[in-house]
């Protein structure tokens, strides 16, 4: 039985803590143990029945075998995650029953898998991403360490989401069209252009934001 520590403890770890129990109860052979926060107002508090065992610092006191980021802003899950990871801590994969992953996708270390996703054959998903709420990725996407996929993207065939990008809420990104690391896609947007690394970018089609 793996133990799983989430860091973080706020809505965006309370929907990792479902998942995995859902995971759980479905007979994955895990266990969330609780969440470790830097604000002390929650210290000994409980959220979903787990408990908020203390700060981050804390983190060695506690028996665990793997972790799980519960942050959701990509620069600081990036942080968090290789500060970790430089420790030699595993990080543990949320995926709920309730998404469908094609038997030959690639799953990196730390994603969270919401539920309703979906992952077609051949896409190879990197370190600590995040697919939210009923998002769809297409065959043979690349999707790259630390991005998020928010609920109810849309991403065609041969899709590349660069490194640490965010990708909004209801976008979509047509076949074969690049999104650059770090870039921001707005919420609603329709990616019919590639789309720059660092570049913000809105609207149907969407343009990329003069900064």
């Amino acid at each position: 039985m793996q133990r799983i520590l989430i860091l973080a403890a706020g809505g965006h770890a309370q929907v990792v803590a479902d998942i995995l129990m859902r995971a759980r109860d479905a007979g994955a052979r895990i266990e969330p143990i609780g969440y470790v926060d830097d604000n002390p107002m929650l210290h000994g508090q409980k959220r979903l029945g787990l408990p908020i065992w203390g700060p981050l610092a804390d983190l060695g006191q506690i028996d665990h075998d793997a972790l799980i980021l519960g942050v959701g802003d990509n620069q600081n899950r990036q942080r968090l995650f290789e500060q970790y990871r430089r420790r030699s801590e595993c990080f543990a994969t949320a995926r709920h029953p309730a998404a469908v992953i094609a038997p030959d996708v690639q799953i990196g270390h730390g994603v969270m898998i919401c539920a309703g996703v979906i992952v077609s054959a051949g896409s190879v998903i990197g370190d600590n991403v995040i697919l939210n709420t009923a998002c769809t990725v297409d065959h043979h996407n690349v999707i790259g360490d630390h991005a998020h996929i928010a609920p109810g993207v849309h991403l065609g065939g041969d899709v590349h989401i660069g490194t640490g990008a965010l990708v909004g809420i209801g976008a979509i990104v047509m076949p074969q069209r690049q999104v650059g690391n770090w870039s921001i896609i707005g919420a609603g947007a329709l990616v019919h252009d590639p789309v720059p690394a660092r570049a913000i970018a809105i609207g149907v089609p969407a343009k990329v934001k003069e900064m």
